[in-house]
């Protein structure tokens, strides 16, 4: 699309090209200027000769550089001789909702063609000041002309205007509240500040004609504000800085800090009377130049706000510089990632498609969007951690729209920024003192820095070693409150700056412990699902690396967002490490087009970050520090082992995330995987998130087993074969641990044939029975003999009617006697045991008989007698 000076390319993620097909006499070049802010856009540059070969060209020269917001950026390649036929493809990626932003041509040069013979008039908008020049001229504003002009013809200024480049001249409308806008005047002598209003510039209205708007009066004088934290103001309309080793709170003037503290160094901007000396603004347009030297920017007492500018789409621009970065003194010996801070305060009112850029350029190599706001936005702090130690340029830039118009819609659409704070600033001023390490209690004793993992006693203001398995947060170190402590399952590095796991796990459940080694689980470990499609087909994935325990802290998953062939190069690779734009994390994740996707011949790689730059710790419960596991995202387990959670967090703000992302690895014992096992994520989120936010990973290896211990195994006993038995030992059926204790070896015993026990139990058998049938033909003498006694007393009783004496009824004196002889004579020696037996039997059975008989041979007495009377 040509739109005025520039060639746009589309704003959808259809895939564009431009081709220009040249016949070079000589080698030579082409070289063109180019704007490239969107990193969901893939630009590419290639060459190719008439058999639609494609020439040798390395990747700086076919991949083109981002530019930061408003840059024209220059790119040259070679060409050779013959034909040469150039393309200028550009590639969306829409993964989400928002519109990429186009890519901007103009300028280009080829060198090495041949002569033109014939000259092109100027196009409308333009001219040339004499015939056969290289280039047409653009008109001035106010100005126009027709095709192939030689100059540019003035419009009315009482009742017309015009933009640059422009063919025609249109009517000034009357002006409207969208017209003008209001300023804050600096303090004048007396301390004093009103609000002014004024006419946006160039004045494109008519302020005198029937239904247009006054300009509105200026307001009251009212007091100007105090100074910022760590300036002072000596009855003066200007504020100026703290001398070295002083502090203010821009109210008081500045005072020593007290013994035992030192400077906290920063700068700490709330009040906006006038802009700070190491802060500038400009106003920037990709297609006009109507805001050249206009201020992006206005200050307004309590808040900085966008300023007008010339159009709609012009960017805003609002620039801080900072050179460099000092630590405190107590601690410019500790070992920690961040030396500063930057934090703001803002708001945005919209009723367009506006957004704000939060950018930042590191010593001055190339901008980078840290993050952006679309849209009205509630008043909200945003900060950023800065983690090297460099000059650093922050800029804010606003744009209205991002289309181009002629007549202003949106000028009352603005962003506020209310206060502005830089940590550690080498250059700042201080708005407080903050305490330090003394060398020694003694008055007078100078600060001096506290070895790395160390924190100031409060008592002595000395240097003390912070306790095991805690950490320091940041450079505040004051106070033993300052160590925290770590995570379950992790622990703290020497220097006491951060906690990580050593791939090791004990959990204690129902008195039985579970010791985990997850070491082979250590080495990054990728998953790429999908492939997923967006609104106009394009196919992609979702690359996600993942550093488990990382090597004592330190991360190791790597993510490029760079073009990558992925056939020929690995993203773990140290080459892929040291590119520009890569992430270096716990976990990360890159959006891949695989090259049949769009008709590309490399994949392409994109939109990587950082899910996770902190570990939390290592635990069985499904939350930790505020960070939950999503077990019903993933199939449940009938193992009996319990899964092992891994908890991350990145505190870096998003739009979309207000408190970080954070994201949590569940590793799940499963003996039918290998070592390095599986990874997945929930099915019905297949981004492996359903918010954006939170990020869950399932993890099914072998290595995510306990460790075996001696309750693994059981023993089983072997038969006795002559003379020697084996014990074996075995694991439980349903193993479901790893590594530990080993089996035991095979063991040997001599044993006792078991032919020996059955010949003894074949004897003992033998005697039991021979002693039953003895003991049994005994009783049945013995039954006989009683059977007769009683058949001779019946018959003595038939005989008589009276009843005989009771001391010589049924039994003979002689005979009982005999009896009872017979019986004693058993005891009277030592008998063997059969004898016992025996004589214990016929004393029993003997007394039970005379009583059975007695009352037998009395009642058939007593009835024959009755029956005879």
């Amino acid at each position: 699309l040509h739109i005025g000076n520039y060639l746009e390319s589309n704003r959808d993620e259809c895939s564009v090209s431009l081709i220009y097909a040249v016949h070079l006499k000589k080698p030579g070049s082409i070289s063109f200027e180019y704007q490239y802010e969107d990193n969901n856009v893939f630009f590419e540059f290639f060459i190719q000769n008439d058999q639609c070969q494609e020439m040798d060209q390395n990747s700086d020269k076919k991949w083109i550089k981002l530019t930061s917001n408003g840059e024209w950026r220059t790119h040259t390649v070679g060409l050779k001789s013959g034909t040469n036929i150039m393309y200028w493809r550009t590639t969306g990626i829409m993964v989400g909702a928002k519109v990429v932003k186009p890519v901007l041509l103009k300028n280009i040069q080829i060198e090495g063609v041949a002569y033109t013979s014939e000259c092109f008039p100027c196009k409308p908008g333009t001219f040339s000041r004499s015939p056969g020049s290289s280039s047409c001229e653009l008109c001035a504003r106010d100005t126009y002309s027709g095709r192939g002009a030689s100059s540019c013809t003035a419009c009315d200024q009482d009742t017309h205007y015009s933009a640059e480049g422009s063919a025609l001249c249109k009517i000034k409308p009357p002006c409207t509240k969208k017209d003008y806008f209001q300023i804050h005047t600096p303090c004048d002598s007396q301390g004093k500040t009103q609000i002014i209003y004024k006419w946006i510039e160039p004045k494109i209205c008519l302020d005198d004609v029937e239904g247009s708007v006054a300009l509105p009066p200026s307001g009251e004088r009212e007091p100007c504000p105090p100074c910022n934290p760590g300036f002072y103001n000596n009855d003066t309309a200007t504020c100026s800085p703290c001398p070295a080793g002083t502090y203010s709170d821009g109210v008081k003037a500045c005072q020593p800090c007290p013994a035992g503290t030192e400077p906290a160094l920063g700068y700490e901007y709330k009040w906006w009377n006038v802009l700070p000396g190491n802060m500038k603004t400009s106003c920037f347009n990709v297609g006009n130049t109507k805001c050249d030297g206009m201020n992006g920017w206005e200050v307004a007492g309590d808040h900085i706000r966008s300023g007008a500018g010339g159009s709609d789409n012009d960017y805003l621009i609002l620039n801080l510089r900072v050179l460099g970065f000092k630590l405190p003194t107590s601690v410019s010996g500790t070992s920690g990632t961040e030396f500063g801070r930057i934090s703001f305060v803002f708001e945005t009112i919209c009723s367009a498609d506006c957004e704000l850029y939060f950018m930042m350029d590191v010593n001055r190599k190339s901008t980078n969007v840290v993050e952006s706001w679309e849209g009205s936005k509630e008043r909200q702090s945003y900060t950023h951690v800065m983690t090297k130690n460099a000059s650093v340029s922050y800029t804010w830039a606003f744009q209205r729209t991002n289309q181009a118009q002629d007549v202003r819609q949106y000028v009352n659409d603005m962003v506020k920024i209310y206060s502005i704070t830089v940590t550690n600033a080498l250059d700042g001023v201080a708005p407080s003192c903050r305490a330090c390490a003394l060398l020694t209690q003694q008055s007078g004793s100078s600060c001096v820095p506290c070895p790395a993992g160390y924190y100031i006693d409060k008592v002595t203001n000395q240097c003390q070693e912070c306790p095991p398995d805690t950490y320091l947060t940041g450079h505040q170190i004051y106070g033993k409150e300052a160590c925290l402590p770590c995570g379950p399952g992790s622990k703290s590095n020497k220097e006491h700056s951060m906690c990580y796991s050593d791939c090791s796990f004990t959990h204690t459940e129902q008195n039985q412990t579970l010791v985990y080694d997850f070491s082979a689980l250590g080495p990054v470990g990728s998953i790429m699902n999908g492939p997923s499609f967006t609104s106009k087909g394009t196919k992609y994935f979702h690359l996600f690396n993942i550093s488990l325990c990382g090597t004592e802290g330190q991360k190791a998953a790597v993510c490029s967002d760079n073009v990558t062939d992925l056939s020929h190069k690995d993203p773990q690779s140290p080459e892929a490490a040291e590119l520009a734009n890569s992430v270096q994390t716990f976990i990360c994740q890159s959006t891949i087009i695989p090259s049949d996707g769009r008709g590309l011949r490399a994949s392409l790689s994109s939109q990587s970050i950082s899910l996770a730059d902190t570990f939390l710790g290592t635990a069985v419960e499904s939350t930790l520090d505020g960070v939950t596991a999503r077990p019903d995202l993933f199939p449940e387990t009938s193992k009996k082992v319990p899964d092992v959670n891994f908890f991350y967090r990145s505190p870096q703000v998003t739009s979309s995330c207000e408190s970080g992302r954070h994201a949590v690895v569940t590793l799940r014992c499963n003996p039918e995987k290998s070592s390095r096992g599986e990874l997945s994520v929930p099915s019905q989120c297949p981004a492996g998130t359903c918010d954006g936010c939170s990020f869950h990973f399932l993890w099914e290896s072998s290595s995510a087993c306990p460790r075996c211990t001696e309750a693994d195994y059981h023993e089983i006993e072997g038969a006795c074969k002559g003379g020697v038995q084996d014990t074996l030992y075995v694991w439980n059926e349903h193993r479901l641990c790893t590594g530990g204790v080993s089996l035991p070896e095979k063991k040997t015993w001599p044993c006792e044939a078991i032919d020996f026990w059955l010949k003894v139990g074949a004897g003992v058998g033998a005697f039991c029975a021979v002693l039953l049938v003895s003991l049994t033909c005994y009783f049945w003498k013995k039954n006989k003999r009683l059977e007769y006694k009683y058949s001779r007393l019946v018959m003595s009783a038939n005989k008589e009617c009276e009843l005989p004496a009771a001391d010589s009824c049924a039994i003979m004196e002689g005979e009982g006697d005999g009896e009872e002889l017979e019986d004693e004579v058993v005891y009277s020696n030592k008998p063997s045991l059969l004898g016992k037996l025996k004589a214990i039997a016929t004393k029993v059975s003997f007394r039970e008989e005379r009583r059975f008989l007695l009352r037998f041979i009395l009642g058939s007495l007593n009835f024959s007698c009755s029956t005879v009377c």
